[in-house]
């Protein structure tokens, strides 16, 4: 199915049963959110809200809540696209199956953006305060554009081909934004909006953009690919649509043909305003900070507009089938991207930047017992390979040593690394430098640390099942719980100053130093063991969101030698909530309770959450 417009995807679901209506009114403060997270988790249908309270445009919301219904809505497509992938990633394959490379010239015929003289978007004008004013956690500062296009293009390089088109949040109202004059424009470091920012700045011109929202769902999908540079997203649009990305030019802007809204505006060299807070995909708010904002030019709108959104939070949320897709489209360019380098996984349950792992090759002493060596040089170039220089624990393993080891399994994948790891010498640090703009364990906003973990060679242990029965904590330290073999998870006192922190951890090292625990190689403090116990996705998310490398890594018998550090025993994480962190998302629970009753029988969730 080629859609034209979300309006044609959305009859399409309904007409295969896999979109339900909501007609009762709903408010666009919490409300929706919340009914959107409740019915992702129960894996329901795509949402149609055809009445949002105080607005006139319906609203649709998980369109790709489920992996299987994303293939749905890209199943003309998908394949081909995947095609193109392979054979750029091994242009034999096209002589080997050439029957299988039919569609392929049509595909880069789609991936050729066309301009147009006017389109559907054109048809009605609007403003900021008449758009869907969803706001998704209690502490927003205001309500966001929760599923954006922000187009820009390099103003030392114009041109569609030279064009950037990114999911940045765009908070619609609020703070000290003029109303329907200003909004919010939040961009993370390493994304390609800041280099056109940065080349406007160097002009002394303020830089143009277009926010486009809704449209074929392969636009919305193109926004957040992880594409190489030099190759726009509006051609990977295209392509993945199975329609060229038609587009208009007026007054100086880019505006897409077939979106249901776009918002054009420039955004100033320097000037920013505070945007924020807002409940971000870690599972924290992010916080209000000064960035750059919009000023509105236009708001257009076609006839049969819909504002689709969706909601972020501790994840597993809808994102997570971006990131599944993303995976599956990508994952053949990995070994040509990096050599030696057959696998990558940014674990979603961990925030994704907080947590890489990787699977590499040892091949430089193919003579000699495997130790990391070349996996320690696939690192590198793994850290500065696109996005994924944002990780902030890198956990590295070699092929050679399990060639069946699926880098998905994130538990089978740390029990091999746990048997393997040589604490004395596979922990590297990066001690000072960026960190995702999202994540609040570093030392300031983008400021933080890195760990490389490169395990390989024979298992040097067997991993623990349970604690020998001699086992003991000092005071104020409790409730070990068996996280996964070789893992444990300490309830440990609330932290409050680093330096009675430290104190604690000093006090936890020295009690352990003398007791046998060669079968635990890692501990976690956490606030509640339990908890972080319970489950695999407990456990990633306390562990990795909570920590910063070079200040919460602490190890028995902890040593420096020569620059390295390394420990003797157990390598202990501290991953207690810390003052300087921002604080966890809470659903209000008078929300709950109205999302509840849409629940009851007769109603439009009745059996669905």
């Amino acid at each position: 199915m080629i859609y034209k417009s979300l309006k044609e995807c959305v009859d399409d679901l309904e007409k295969h049963g896999h979109l339900v209506r909501i007609r009762e009114e709903v408010d666009p403060f919490l409300d929706m959110a919340e009914i959107q997270r409740r019915v992702y988790a129960a894996a329901g249908p795509a949402l149609y809200f055809e009445r949002v309270k105080g607005c006139a445009f319906p609203s649709v919301s998980n369109l790709f809540g489920t992996v299987q219904r994303s293939r749905f809505i890209f199943r003309s497509t998908l394949k081909r696209v995947g095609q193109l992938i392979r054979m750029k990633a091994d242009p034999g394959s096209a002589l080997k199956a050439p029957w299988a490379c039919a569609s392929l010239p049509m595909t880069g015929l789609n991936a050729l953006p066309r301009k147009v003289a006017s389109g559907p978007v054109m048809a009605h004008s609007t403003t900021i305060d008449k758009l869907p004013p969803i706001v998704s956690w209690p502490d927003d500062g205001g309500p966001f554009i929760l599923l954006p296009q922000v187009f820009s293009e390099d103003p030392l390089k114009p041109g569609i081909m030279h064009s950037n088109l990114g999911m940045y949040r765009v908070q619609l109202s609020g703070n000290d934004y003029a109303a329907n004059r200003e909004i919010g424009l939040h961009y993370q470091i390493r994304r390609d909006i800041g280099v056109h920012h940065s080349h406007a700045v160097d002009k002394g011109q303020p830089l143009k953009v277009s926010i486009f929202v809704g449209g074929p769902p392969a636009h919305t999908f193109s926004a957040v690919m992880p594409l190489p540079e030099g190759l726009p997203e509006v051609a990977f649009a295209g392509a993945l649509a199975g329609r060229p990305f038609r587009y208009i030019r007026k007054d100086g802007y880019v505006i897409s043909a077939d979106a249901d809204f776009c918002i054009t505006g420039t955004v100033d060299t320097r000037d920013t305003r505070p945007e924020g807070p807002f409940g971000d995909h870690l599972g924290y708010y992010s916080l209000k900070h000064d960035f750059p904002f919009v000023r509105v030019d236009s708001v257009y709108h076609r006839s049969d507009a819909i504002w689709p959104f969706t909601t972020v939070g501790r994840p597993p949320q809808e994102d997570t089938s971006f990131g599944k897709l993303i995976h599956e489209i990508t994952d053949p360019m990995v070994p040509v991207s990096i050599p030696g380098v057959s696998a990558l996984h940014a674990v979603d349950a961990a925030g994704v930047h907080p947590l890489l792992l990787a699977i590499g090759s040892e091949r430089y002493r193919p003579y000699a017992e495997r130790s990391p060596m070349e996996i320690l040089t696939q690192a590198s170039a793994i850290l500065g390979f696109g996005h994924c220089a944002l990780a902030k624990y890198l956990i590295i393993t070699a092929s050679e040593d399990n060639p069946g080891l699926d880098i998905h399994d994130v538990e089978d994948f740390f029990r091999h690394v746990l048997e393997r790891l040589d604490l004395t010498r596979d922990l590297h640090f990066q001690t000072r430098t960026t960190m995702d703009t999202l994540d609040y364990s570093g030392t300031g906003l983008n400021q933080g640390s890195k760990v490389i973990v490169a395990a390989a060679g024979k298992a040097v242990r067997t991993l623990g099942h349970s604690l020998p029965g001699s086992f003991s904590l000092p005071g104020g330290f409790s409730q070990p719980r068996l996280v996964m073999p070789g893992v444990l998870a300490l309830t440990a006192p609330a932290y409050g100053h680093e330096n009675d922190a430290t104190a604690d951890v000093a006090r936890l090292t020295e009690c352990l130093e003398n007791q046998d625990l060669s079968g635990f190689p890692l501990i976690v403090l956490t606030e509640d063991s339990e908890f972080a116990s319970r489950n695999i996705g407990n456990f990633l998310w306390t562990t990795f969101t909570r920590s910063n490398p070079s200040h919460d890594i602490h190890g028995v018998g902890a040593f420096i030698r020569h620059k390295h550090w390394g420990c003797q025993g157990p390598l202990i994480i501290d991953a207690r909530l810390k003052p300087h962190h921002a604080p966890p998302l809470v659903e209000d629970p008078a929300v709950t309770r109205r999302v509840d009753e849409l629940a009851r029988k007769g109603r439009s969730l009745h059996g669905i959450i």
